[in-house]
C-alpha cells in the first residue's frame, strides 16, 4: 500500500485546498493511505466539516509549526525543526511514507528535503522536474525548473539521467528521447557548458536526440528536455502564463454579444476540449529529483484541482518505484565534475564498467 505524507499547511491556501484534495483522491484510489501533517485540531475541524473525520484511509500527524511562503530558507531549516514541511520529510527519511507533496515554500522545501534525505549517489544537485503540456496530448518532461541558477555540464547530464529515468519509471517508455535546450538544433550553438553537456549525452547510452529548441517544448519532439534552473523556470511560467491567457480568452469569447455567444455555443465542445488540454493544473506536481526520497513541490497558488495531480503525481512515482529507476540508470554512469582541472569547468563521463582507457 502506498502512503504519502501530505503537507496540509502549505500554499498559498493551506487546508481549503490540500483537505478537499486529499478526500477526492482517497475517493477515487482507496488504496492508498495519505498522513495529514500540520496542525491536528485544525486538520480536525476541517475533516469534521466534510464528514470525513473517521475515513480508514487517513492518519494526522502534528507538527507545531509552519513555514511562511516569504519565510529565508535557512531559517526554516534552523529554526522550525516540528514544520509541516520537516515532518513530511522524517516519515519519507524514515520509511513511514513512500513520498510527501507541499505547496509551500519551494527554497525551504528544497533546503528541508536535501538535509533530511540527502542526495543518491553520483548526484550532486537535485533538479525540479515537471511536465508541460504538448501538441501530442501528452507532456514534455522538463528539468531543472529552478532549482539551480547557474550550472556546469555534468549536472545537466545528472538531470538528462534523472529525467529519462522518472520518464521510464512513470510513463513506461523504455528509451524516452532526451533534448538539451539551446538556442538552436546546430551542433555548433550555445555557450560552452550546453555544447560540453551535448558531448556527454551523445557519448552516453542516453537515446539523445540532440539540440532542441523552446517550440519543441510544445511540439513534443523529445520525451525530456534538460536545461538549467534559470531559463527551465522562465519557461515555466511563460506556459502557465499563456495557458491562464487562453483560458481567459475562451471565457470571454462567452461573454459577448449575440452572435460571437450562438458561435461559441457551437464551438464550446472543441474550445472546452482545448482549454482542458492545456490547462497547467493537471500538469500541476513539481518532482525534485536526485534525493533519496519522493517530493513533490505543488504550485503555491494551487486549487484543490491542481494539488490533486500533484498527489496522483506522488502516487505514481512511488507506484512506479521511481527511485529504484534513477539509482538503475545512474549506476552505468559516475559524472565528474573537475573545475580545478580546468577554468573551463570541464567534465567527463565514466561507465561504470569502463577501463581507464576508455575514459570519455
Amino acid at each position: 500500500m502506498v502512503r504519502i505524507a501530505i503537507d496540509c499547511m502549505g500554499g498559498d491556501h493551506g487546508l481549503s485546498v490540500t483537505i478537499p484534495a486529499c478526500l477526492r483522491f482517497i475517493k477515487l484510489h482507496p488504496d492508498v493511505q495519505l498522513v495529514l501533517v500540520g496542525k491536528q485540531t485544525e486538520i480536525e475541524a476541517a475533516l469534521a466539516k466534510k464528514k470525513a473525520l473517521e475515513l480508514p484511509q487517513i492518519t494526522i500527524r502534528h507538527a507545531s509549526e509552519v513555514v511562511e511562503m516569504d519565510e529565508p530558507p535557512a531559517q526554516a531549516l534552523r529554526n522550525k525543526k516540528d514544520s509541516s514541511i520537516r515532518v513530511c520529510a522524517n516519515l519519507v527519511k524514515d520509511g513511514l511514507a513512500s513520498a510527501f507533496v507541499s505547496a509551500g515554500n519551494t527554497g525551504a522545501l528544497m533546503a528541508i528535503s536535501r538535509f533530511v534525505l540527502k542526495t543518491l549517489d553520483s548526484i550532486d544537485r537535485p533538479a525540479i522536474a515537471s511536465s508541460l503540456p504538448n501538441m501530442k496530448g501528452k507532456g514534455t518532461l522538463m528539468l531543472d525548473l529552478g532549482a539551480n541558477v547557474d550550472c556546469d555540464p555534468s549536472h545537466l547530464f545528472q538531470f538528462a539521467v534523472m529525467g529519462s529515468a522518472f520518464v521510464k519509471g512513470i510513463e513506461g517508455i523504455d528509451r524516452p528521447t532526451v533534448g538539451l535546450l539551446n538556442i538552436g538544433e546546430e551542433v555548433i550553438k550555445g555557450n560552452e557548458v550546453v555544447k560540453k553537456a551535448s558531448e556527454l549525452l551523445r557519448a552516453s547510452e542516453l537515446n539523445f536526440y540532440g539540440n532542441v529548441e523552446g517550440n519543441d517544448i510544445y511540439k513534443g519532439t523529445t520525451d525530456v528536455v534538460v536545461c538549467d534552473g534559470f531559463v527551465g523556470n522562465v519557461a515555466l511560467k511563460t506556459s502557465e502564463g499563456l495557458a491562464q491567457m487562453l483560458g481567459d480568452i475562451i471565457k470571454t469569447e462567452f461573454k459577448r454579444g449575440l452572435w460571437p455567444k450562438v458561435a461559441a455555443v457551437f464551438a464550446a465542445p472543441v474550445l472546452l476540449r482545448f482549454k482542458k488540454r492545456v490547462d497547467h493544473r493537471r500538469y500541476n506536481g513539481a518532482a525534485l529529483l536526485g534525493l533519496k526520497g519522493i517530493v513533490i513541490k505543488s504550485h503555491g497558488s494551487a486549487d484543490a484541482y491542481a494539488f490533486f495531480h500533484a498527489i496522483k503525481r506522488a502516487y505514481d512515482a512511488a507506484n512506479g518505484n521511481l527511485l529504484d529507476s534513477i539509482r538503475l540508470t545512474m549506476s552505468h554512469y559516475v559524472p565528474l565534475a573537475a573545475p580545478a582541472a580546468s577554468s573551463a569547468g570541464e567534465a567527463v563521463v565514466v561507465p561504470v564498467e569502463a577501463k581507464p582507457d576508455q575514459v570519455i
